[in-house]
């Protein structure tokens, strides 16, 4: 793995600046299946310690960020209520990169071009490590949960029932 250097994402320099530990775990891609399960699945782990990074957008406080297991649908009604919002919805896939610099299938919650209220699952707090996105397609960062946690400055909540 020492090769994995010339691969640091902007995720992971963000990482290193602020002295938080990870590791850099690289999986085979399917451009047919960007599913979090699929990423569960190619790295041998439990999908509910692999995580996705989901951008909403609220009629009330605008974007925000929601971090949930793989396998999960976040509430929207739920989402709404911990953002301080009467209702919201997933952004269209087309406005991803635009908003964060990240596509489908890489985006992560750190790094973003701008920083926007986070709120992670609370079963994260489950998981000596979870997985999410380094930023890349192809690449997934292991971290504690409670570096991300301060990393991104989340609340943790409810998502979902």
């Amino acid at each position: 793995m020492k090769n994995m250097k010339t691969n640091k994402t902007n995720a992971a320099r963000l990482l290193d600046k602020a002295k938080v530990p990870y590791e850099l775990i690289p999986y085979e891609v399917d451009e047919s299946d960007l599913s979090a399960v699929h990423v569960a699945a190619s790295l041998g782990e439990d999908i509910d310690c692999v995580f996705k990074t989901l951008i909403l957008h609220g009629d009330k406080t605008g974007y925000f960020v929601c971090v949930i297991p793989g396998d999960k649908e976040v509430d929207l009604k739920m989402a709404a209520k911990v953002s301080g919002n009467k209702k919201c919805d997933l952004i269209p896939v087309k406005e991803l990169l635009p908003l964060t610099g990240y596509i489908r299938g890489g985006c992560s919650p750190i790094g973003m071009k701008k920083p926007f209220p986070t709120y992670i699952h609370e079963t994260c707090l489950l998981h000596p490590y979870i997985y999410i996105s380094a930023g890349m397609r192809g690449l997934q960062l292991k971290l504690s949960p409670d570096d991300l946690i301060k990393a991104v400055k989340a609340e943790v909540c409810a998502l979902f029932d």
